[in-house]
């Protein structure tokens, strides 16, 4: 542990993509923060929030893409601490979901160096949402599991038991999902799903370029490919998906992604 220590650093959630789903908290700092440490799929819009004189940071990961590994951003997190009163790490979406925010909380805690978490509006719900969708419904699902998709690439953790999870609640939101969709289906209906469980493929949600699809479950990665559909997008399975109102959803934003400073 260190004993110098001068800044906070507060993890906060950029939302989704659509820069309106910015929390008010969230703006004020990007306002006055000294040091700006963000990911990919921050529209630039969020970004010049910030002031001329901030300091910034790329740190973001993507699939098939470069990536700055993670101790390296904790210790860009430590460093800026050490010379800034407030830094703000900038996550899309929540920072406690799928984000490692709990991972840097936990390094910068552990050095000593205060902590604040500024939830955000997530896209396993807003871009459902956006298209129509609602994730619970009282008349078709009252409970839903948020999952990852991802393969991790550290093969000691322990996979995710999607047979388990098939019939463990009403309805599934996953996460960076896309590219093992195939399989995930396949583990899905073997562990219990009807092939016909109706799933849906949303990209780029909240955003200008979202797109929705909708397929049963034994058929739903195959059409994504055949459409040609993208990372990010989320995927959602269950009864819930019927219940979509399309005349609900609001139009995506149209934003600009940012280029790496």
């Amino acid at each position: 542990m260190t004993d110098v220590k001068t800044g906070t650093v507060y993890l906060v959630g950029a939302g989704p993509g659509d820069p309106e789903l910015l929390t008010v908290k969230a703006q004020r700092l990007l306002n006055r923060c000294d040091a700006l440490v963000y990911d990919s799929l921050v529209p630039k819009e969020v970004l010049n929030l910030v002031s001329e004189g901030c300091e910034r940071h790329f740190v973001g990961k993507r699939r098939g893409h470069h990536s700055v590994p993670q101790p390296s951003t904790n210790s860009v997190l430590v460093d800026l601490a050490q010379k800034h009163g407030c830094i703000v790490r900038l996550k899309g979406g929540d920072p406690f979901l799928f984000g490692r925010g709990g991972e840097e909380a936990a390094h910068l805690a552990q050095r000593g160096i205060d902590v604040q978490v500024v939830p955000g509006v997530t896209s396993g719900i807003a871009a459902p949402a956006y298209a129509g969708i609602p994730v619970t419904h009282r008349n078709a699902g009252s409970s839903v599991t948020f999952v990852t998709g991802h393969e991790e690439i550290d093969k000691r953790r322990p996979s995710v038991n999607w047979r388990s999870l098939a019939t463990a609640s009403d309805g599934l939101v996953i996460y960076m999902g896309l590219h093992n969709l195939p399989r995930i289906a396949d583990e899905l209906i073997a562990g219990g799903l009807a092939a016909c469980t109706p799933a849906a493929v949303i990209q780029q949600g909240t955003v200008e370029g979202q797109r929705c699809l909708k397929a049963p479950l034994g058929k739903i990665a195959e059409e994504a490919r055949l459409q040609a559909f993208r990372s990010p997008s989320i995927v959602v399975v269950g009864a819930v998906i019927e219940q979509q109102v399309e005349s609900c959803a609001p139009s995506p934003a149209a934003v600009t992604m940012p280029i790496p400073f």
